[in-house]
């Protein structure tokens, strides 16, 4: 029970956290696309962006974070801290090199990488020079990437969870401020985004540092490949990147295949991709992250009970969070995108494009999530090797389907090619993890799955009526009514949540009984102390 409730502490670090860095993104999407719009400029910027945000989301959201927390607990507990200190700095030094190594040949070969990731821009020559050159100014980011990843594990391995969950907070606000203050004083305004995501990935391990320091580490330089910490953990983490990444390479997929369609569908992705992952990143990959330390402990000690409790209990709030979140961006998916993002550049056709995108990512995002959590109950045991196996079959679906979608949805099929590809990777990944432990009270977490689906269900039927009753549905495909937009969303939403909340008291959803004790208890917490 005690690491129960510490998992939960974490996670709602991390979850508040990571909830106000999502706002910061996306106001920082509100400023790109009232600036710049969905055109050839926006298109040759996302392409150009998708190197370090995959790096960002493959480091930063977990499969370094699997990979190191296991080996550095381990060493922790069992050789003491001063050896600890040594394998973070031998991990560091190794990450820098490899970075700066990778930083340099991609600059060199940056035509050739463009070509590659987006082969349709070789048809307008403008468009094509433009991504070269964004994608150069990038490219050094990922050398922070690395380093704040290293970071923010050795920080999570001392249970420190907050700083690291914050730094994307200051990346956005620097991709904020320089895309307001700094595009009107360049020949090409687009460049600034390019720019603040340079500052901004620096100012992002700069935060973190003094949490560093605090906790008594000190840098040196220990540049040893054959040290048996780094060679474990880079032996974890290469399957672990295929593994634990598969999203993010389905999503370059998706983004190789739409730039073969028309000007725009790379944009429409790139935006409801955006907002499929704040709940996924503020819920899903919160517990993922609070869980992995207490996980490597029960593997550890070989404690498969504890285990498959922590798994459960992890699996069923998730669920509880995630499907009302996939049929909440199911039915306002229109009224969310056009209140966010249409004004200026980003007019309706904008909007439409990127609402049936978000409509087909939303159907997947309860699998986006679950794969996170059960791969992680993988890596607490250090095996990337089974994951790595599921993802490369699911890889090989999406493609399939991605090409076979896009030809009848355009990018919006490329966005349910990856929901269905997640929905098989989740499931086989909890075949064989029932096989090799045993049950995984399937029971218990099926009977959550129809209360919470059922309640979930009034709760969309609420939200539509929030949204559109008594609204012209002109309203939605239009720029400008800013406040009446907001009431009515919110309207929306309020009335969806507080259905919600009753279903779930009328069905006994344990996750909500148990999440409102938590905030009860947290609230008269909080009381006493002013008292």
């Amino acid at each position: 029970m005690r690491r129960h409730k510490e998992i939960a502490r974490a996670a709602g670090v991390i979850g508040t956290s990571t909830l106000v860095s999502r706002l910061m993104g996306y106001i920082r999407d509100m400023v790109m696309s009232s600036l710049f719009g969905a055109g050839m400029v926006t298109d040759a910027y996302i392409a150009a962006f998708r190197i370090p945000n995959y790096l960002i989301r493959l480091f930063g959201e977990g499969t370094l974070n699997a990979s190191f927390v296991p080996v550095f607990t381990e060493t922790l507990n069992q050789k003491g801290r001063e050896k600890a200190w040594e394998l973070a700095n031998v991990v560091i030094t190794a990450i820098f090199t490899i970075l700066a190594l990778f930083v340099v040949l991609g600059m060199i070969f940056t035509p050739g990488v463009v070509r590659v990731i987006t082969p349709g821009f070789t048809k307008d020559p403008l468009q094509f020079n433009l991504t070269v050159l964004l994608t150069r100014i990038i490219f050094p980011v990922a050398i922070f990437v690395g380093l704040s990843a290293a970071s923010m594990g050795i920080l999570n391995s001392l249970n420190h969870f907050g700083s690291p969950a914050i730094a994307p907070s200051f990346f956005n606000l620097m991709i904020i401020l320089c895309a307001i203050f700094l595009s009107p004083h360049l020949s090409i305004p687009i460049m600034s985004l390019a720019i603040g995501v340079l500052l901004g990935g620096l100012l992002q391990i700069s935060v973190q540092v003094p949490f560093l320091i605090s906790k008594g580490f000190k840098f040196r330089y220990r540049l040893n490949l054959a040290h048996q910490g780094l060679r474990k953990i880079f032996g974890l983490m290469v399957p672990g990147v295929i593994g634990q990444s598969v999203l993010q390479i389905n999503l370059f997929v998706g983004n190789l295949l739409a730039s073969l369609l028309p000007t725009g569908s790379i944009t429409y992705l790139f935006f409801a991709d955006r907002l499929v992952q704040f709940p996924l990143a503020v819920f899903g990959f919160s517990a993922a992250t609070a869980m992995l330390p207490t996980l490597s402990v029960h593997a550890s000690n070989k404690n498969i009970p504890e285990m498959v409790e922590t798994l459960s209990k992890a699996i069923r709030m998730v669920l509880f969070l995630m499907i009302p979140s996939m049929v909440g961006l199911l039915v306002l998916s229109t009224p969310i995108v056009n209140t966010l993002f249409q004004r200026g550049s980003f007019g309706a056709a904008a909007t439409q494009g990127t609402s049936a995108a978000l409509m087909f990512y939303s159907l997947g995002l309860w699998a986006f999530a679950e794969v996170r959590i059960v791969a992680q109950t993988f890596y607490a045991t250090q095996d990337t090797w089974t994951p790595m196996k599921v993802a490369a079959l699911s890889l090989l679906v999406n493609l399939l389907l991605s090409i076979i979608l896009m030809r009848y949805l355009q990018h919006a099929g490329l966005a349910l090619a990856n929901s269905l590809s997640s929905m098989l990777n989740i499931s086989v990944l909890i075949w064989i993890l029932r096989r090799r432990i045993g049950p995984l009270q399937g029971r218990k977490i099926l009977s959550s799955v129809i209360k919470i689906f059922s309640a979930s269900l009034a709760m969309g039927l609420f939200a539509y009526y929030g949204a559109y009753h008594g609204v012209e549905s002109a309203l939605w495909l239009s720029s400008g009514h800013t406040a009446r937009k907001i009431f009515y969303l919110g309207r929306g939403i309020l009335m969806g949540a507080g259905s919600y909340a009753m279903m779930c008291i009328t069905f006994r959803v344990e996750e909500f009984q148990s999440t409102w004790k938590w905030i009860f208890k947290r609230t008269a917490s909080s009381n006493g102390k002013v008292l």
